[in-house]
């Protein structure tokens, strides 16, 4: 095992894991709005929100894809030694950590089924940068709207007429973390 699997772990895993929990769950409730996330630190290029992210919603039983962005030895060791998260194609993630590039195409992502909706994935989509500006979302947890700068427009429009199928995302960048919900709707910027 790498030296670098052994460091980037929460310091006090109690606590820092409730905080980092609230704040997805924040993002996720409050579509649009930027969050700051931090206390992992996983190997580059992987973001301390993506790593705290990964700290906070996955374990053994929750099985990881790992795209080809962030696919390597080091990413590997590190998820095996804190998480125990098994690694599979992405046709059989819950979660996919990579680059919007690096994640197509997305059709390979569970949607979930009509009878379990849940059984979706969720895309862990880290960003060159993240900004409440571009595309116009609205519905659930946004009072009149809000404002998200999104790699696509086209494909998250598509997940969101699939509802209550389709996968959800978070949005990463250094210690910023922002979420995109399938029930919401979005429109060009």
């Amino acid at each position: 095992m790498q030296n670098t699997a052994l460091t980037g772990g929460f310091e006090n895993a109690p606590v820092d894991s409730a905080i980092a929990f609230r704040a997805c769950l924040e993002a996720m409730a409050r579509p649009g709005t930027l969050h700051h996330l931090d206390g992992g630190a996983a190997p580059a290029p992987c973001s301390a929100a993506a790593a705290t992210a990964l700290l906070t919603l996955c374990d053994a039983e929750t099985p990881v894809f790992l795209a080809p962005s962030h696919d390597s030895p080091d990413m590997r060791h590190w998820l095996a030694f804190h998480i125990g998260a098994s690694l599979v194609c992405p046709e059989e993630a819950m979660f996919a950590l990579g680059t919007w590039d690096s994640l197509q195409p997305l059709s390979r992502f569970a949607t979930g089924t009509p009878e379990y909706p849940d059984r979706s994935a969720t895309l862990i989509i880290e960003m060159p940068s993240l900004s409440t500006t571009g595309a116009r979302l609205s519905g659930p947890g946004i009072e009149t709207h809000a404002h998200l700068s999104l790699p696509s427009v086209a494909e998250f429009q598509q997940n969101a007429r699939m509802f209550p199928l389709g996968w959800d995302a978070l949005f990463t960048c250094g210690h910023q973390l922002a979420a995109l919900p399938r029930s919401t709707k979005i429109e060009a910027p």
